[in-house]
């Protein structure tokens, strides 16, 4: 008579359609990833290419490799200017969006506030109808905040959508928490700080998140609001240096004629160094990403 191994556990055998469905859902994950991963692979390639892909075609391994469209997108006075300006905006945003956000769904989330299905209605009312883009301008325009910076915060200081989620997830913290710190004297800034902000960690990185890469990746708002090359953010800046000709890219950059560049490579990498940033803080949060959103759906 076998016996069993102690600690050992007796496989079972999966059934065929079991084994079809992994199959067909691995090949389906595969095939994703690859379409996924492959345009950032061809800028990558084009951005570290130094021949023309017209005339040698496209490769993984560039054929001339050289970092010479790095640094050639580096030195430009105008990726500069829109870095900083981007980050400028993309960390007070986030930041005064953050605190904003936070600082209107705490009152709204408590029962005891007045009124509050009608404030609540009421933010919700503006996620499916806005003034429109020139109103904006002209509000924008009367606080005299044109070629401001503050031109691409204040507008979108609180979105509806996130200041529902916030509301949400602070509905699901219970109450004796916050009637043990009375009890002990705190007062509603104490709580609101000491207690619910650390709670909310996950909501508040969640949201840190999509509100920094709205923030980094937004242009439009810069070409409406910004009229001088100084306060243009590099996403306005690279879609410039993309959607250009070849003449007028070189006028832009101010390509050295004694040195070989290309076109496609120059593109290649002005998508890379704007894109790059905003990709390395994906992995610092990820980890509140999916319990933030969770935790903040589950009340209403």
């Amino acid at each position: 008579m076998e016996m069993a191994l102690p600690g050992r556990r007796k496989r079972r055998a999966l059934p065929a359609s079991e084994i079809g469905f992994r199959i067909c859902n691995y090949s389906f994950m595969v095939l994703l990833c690859v379409t996924t991963l492959y345009p950032f692979l061809f800028l990558l390639a084009s951005s570290f290419s130094g021949g023309d892909l017209s005339v040698n075609g496209f490769s993984l391994i560039p054929r001339e490799f050289t970092t010479g469209n790095y640094v050639r997108i580096l030195s430009n006075r105008l990726i500069g200017i829109g870095y900083k300006n981007t980050l400028f905006r993309t960390i007070v945003g986030t930041a005064l969006s953050l605190l904003a956000t936070f600082a209107l769904a705490y009152p709204l989330a408590k029962r005891t506030f007045p009124n509050r299905t009608f404030w609540t209605g009421l933010v919700v009312f503006t996620m499916f109808f806005s003034g429109g883009m020139i109103p904006n301008y002209l509000l924008v325009r009367s606080l005299s905040l044109i070629d401001t910076p503050w031109a691409l915060i204040l507008p979108e200081l609180i979105s509806a959508y996130n200041l529902v989620i916030m509301r949400n997830y602070i509905m699901a913290i219970p109450a004796s928490l916050e009637e043990s710190a009375r009890i002990d004297g705190a007062n509603d800034i104490v709580i609101l700080f000491r207690i619910v902000a650390p709670i909310c960690k996950p909501v508040l990185a969640t949201l840190a998140l999509w509100i920094s890469v709205w923030h980094w990746n937004a242009w439009f708002d810069s070409m409406i609001y910004m009229t001088k090359a100084d306060g243009q953010v590099v996403q306005l800046v690279m879609r410039r240096i993309v959607l250009e000709g070849s003449d007028q890219l070189t006028q832009m950059i101010g390509m050295d004629t004694s040195q070989y560049y290309t076109t496609e490579g120059l593109k290649g990498a002005t998508i890379v160094v704007a894109t790059l940033p905003i990709l390395l803080a994906y992995p610092f949060i990820q980890k509140y990403f999916v319990r933030g959103v969770m935790m903040g759906s589950l009340k209403g």
